[in-house]
C-alpha cells in the first residue's frame, strides 16, 4: 500500500505547479473574453482596415493564435493532425458566417465598408 504523502505528491505532479495552473487559468480567461472584446473593435475603431477584409484576416489570425494550445492538445490526443485541421475548418466556417452573414444582419450594413468619393468638388 502506498503512503498518503506519496499519493498527494503524485496528484500534485499530474496537475502541475501552482504557477502553471495560474498561467493556464489566466490564458483561459483571456481567450474566453477575447472574442467578446474583439467584436467591439471594428465598430469602435471605424477604420476600413478593421472593418474590411484586412481586419477579418487579422482577427481570424488572432483567433487561431488563441486556439493554438487547444489545437496542440487535439494533436496529442488523437496522434494526428486531422482533428486540429477539422477544428480550424470549423472555426473558419463559423468565423465567415459570423463576419459575412450575421454581422451585416445585426448592423444593417453591407458586409464590406464602402468608400464614397466626390468628383468635381469646389475648392
Amino acid at each position: 500500500m502506498t503512503e498518503p504523502s506519496a499519493d498527494r505528491s503524485d496528484a500534485r505532479q499530474r496537475r502541475g505547479s501552482p504557477i502553471r495552473q495560474a498561467f493556464v487559468a489566466a490564458w483561459g480567461a483571456v481567450t474566453g473574453v477575447a472574442p467578446h472584446v474583439l467584436h467591439h473593435v471594428g465598430p469602435l475603431a471605424g477604420a476600413a482596415i478593421l472593418a474590411g477584409t484586412g481586419g477579418r484576416l487579422l482577427f481570424f489570425g488572432i483567433g487561431i493564435v488563441a486556439a493554438t494550445p487547444m489545437l496542440l492538445r487535439l494533436r496529442r490526443r488523437f496522434r494526428s493532425w486531422a482533428a486540429p485541421a477539422v477544428a480550424v475548418g470549423l472555426f473558419a466556417v463559423t468565423f465567415l458566417v459570423s463576419s459575412l452573414v450575421l454581422g451585416p444582419l445585426i448592423t444593417g450594413s453591407d458586409s464590406a465598408p464602402s468608400v464614397t468619393t466626390t468628383h468635381g468638388h469646389e475648392h
